[in-house]
């Protein structure tokens, strides 16, 4: 163990999951003061270090760590494909680099921005559909648009095509997305209680945040999706492939989960109070701090 000092110009040698990085402590700790990183390298903890290779491990993937130092260093955001930015997305909540969270969403809205110009329908022609008493966009392109803080309950989006659409904070209670197509959009903080979404694709979604009590989302594709802090209690989540997903602090009290996939899942300090969990692979899912008293474990894969 070892307990670092302040200086800035003490070089660091870390090891992410396997792959290694030489900076700064200065680097660590200058533009996200707040972040787990700047913690780590304050000097006011001790730090596991090899004493053979005088390498600091930490366990996390090393895909995308050359994209949090350049950040770090320059403050850029990379330019990435949207599953990349889910990824590096989730490692920068897992460090809790607020700026660099901020910086991938106003990315992803700038790039939801370009491609409104080839949806069928732009943000101004929902706001007049959604004044009507029935609305429904089954089938629809609304690929990249922005419908953040829109009260959309009861709206049918059935068989749409979903893909970067922005639903940040809008009311969507009740909406149905039965099979949409929904990759990496975003649902931060959105009401989603009683939806329906079986059969969705919500590969690399952001839903960290947003309410799906008792939401239906058997059959749904949610690998690499973010529900950091969500409500998932009651939820309908069978056969549901939540690969990769991060669930950190979400609460599924209640939900049936009952077949789901949750390899390689992050669960830390999820209430798991009285879950179906039978025949749930949890293999290599992070389960500490997780609350499992009442689970349905019968069957499970751990």
């Amino acid at each position: 163990m070892t307990f670092f000092s302040q200086a800035s110009s003490r070089m660091i040698s870390l090891n992410i999951g396997g792959k290694k990085f030489c900076t700064t402590i200065d680097t660590l700790t200058q533009r996200e003061p707040d972040s787990m990183l700047a913690a780590m390298f304050s000097g006011r903890h001790t730090i596991c270090q090899d004493t053979d290779t005088g390498y600091v491990f930490v366990d996390r993937d090393g895909k995308h760590f050359r994209h949090i130092l350049n950040w770090l260093r320059e403050g850029e955001v990379p330019i990435l494909k949207d599953y990349e930015y889910s990824e590096l997305l989730r490692e920068a909540e897992y460090f809790q680099l607020l700026g660099l969270i901020d910086g991938i969403k106003t990315s992803l809205i700038n790039r939801k921005v370009d491609e409104e110009m080839g949806t069928e329908l732009t943000r101004i022609d929902i706001i007049k559909c959604i004044q009507s008493e029935k609305v429904r966009f089954r089938g629809v392109n609304l690929s990249g648009l922005d419908l953040s803080k829109l009260d959309l309950s009861y709206v049918d989006f059935s068989y749409a095509c979903l893909k970067n659409v922005f639903f940040s904070r809008a009311n969507l209670q009740c909406a149905k997305f039965k099979d949409v197509d929904a990759e990496a959009s975003i649902f931060h903080n959105a009401t989603l209680r009683e939806c329906e979404f079986t059969g969705a694709n919500l590969r690399g979604a952001l839903l960290a945040g947003a309410n799906l009590q008792s939401a239906n989302l058997q059959d749904a594709c949610l690998i690499n999706c973010s529900l950091c802090g969500a409500e998932l209690r009651s939820a309908h989540l069978q056969t549901a492939d939540l690969t990769n997903a991060n669930l950190e602090g979400a609460n599924l009290e209640g939900a049936n989960l009952k077949g789901a996939k949750l390899t390689n899942a992050n669960l830390r300090g999820a209430n798991l109070q009285r879950a179906y969990l039978r025949d749930v692979n949890l293999r290599d899912a992070d389960l500490e701090g997780a609350k499992l008293d009442g689970a349905n474990l019968l069957g499970a894969i751990r």
